[in-house]
């Protein structure tokens, strides 16, 4: 299995959490896909630099195209987005399967019309929608901004949004 840990992260690649979590998963580099900063050079060198990992930042297309390559790597691989509503494209939309079926969710910001989970844990609705979809795909979402720092699963929150 070449993705040892799928994880959604509104900093997508922090040094000092990618340490912690690669204590209780394999890694030997990072796979961050978005958009945003796989098409801007100064923050696709400093995600690079961040975790002292081989670190790829890809846009969605290029992912759709390396995907199979992530799979048929001999390497261990993190598999990072910044939200949910990319990570939904990736194992519901694009049905990428890569034998894990747990979501971990680290910081995502408070912001105007996000609901507050926890610390540092606040979703919209549409991401909501997201991870009800992840869900019902099979994936066990679990809010955990460490190893050791839970909040709960999806299974916790979901009735907030209407599921």
């Amino acid at each position: 299995m070449s993705v040892s840990f799928i994880r959604i992260d509104d900093r997508m690649i922090h040094g000092q959490t990618c340490t912690r979590w690669a204590r209780e998963y394999p890694c030997d580099g990072l796979v961050a896909v978005n958009d945003k900063a796989a098409n801007n050079s100064v923050l696709k060198a400093a995600y690079k630099s961040a975790s002292g990992k081989k670190t790829f930042v890809w846009t969605m297309e290029a992912w759709q195209k390396k995907s199979q390559k992530v799979l048929d790597s001999q390497d261990q691989y993190f598999l990072i987005t910044k939200n949910p509503i990319d990570m939904k494209k990736i194992l519901v939309d694009q049905g990428f399967d890569c034998g894990i079926k747990t979501v971990i969710v680290g910081p995502c910001n408070d912001r105007e019309g996000a609901t507050k989970l926890g610390n540092n844990q606040s979703i919209t609705q549409e991401e909501a929608e997201a991870f009800e979809a992840l869900a019902k795909a099979g994936y066990t979402i679990k809010f955990a901004l460490l190893p050791d720092v839970s909040i709960g699963t999806w299974d916790d929150f979901k009735d907030k949004f209407g599921f």
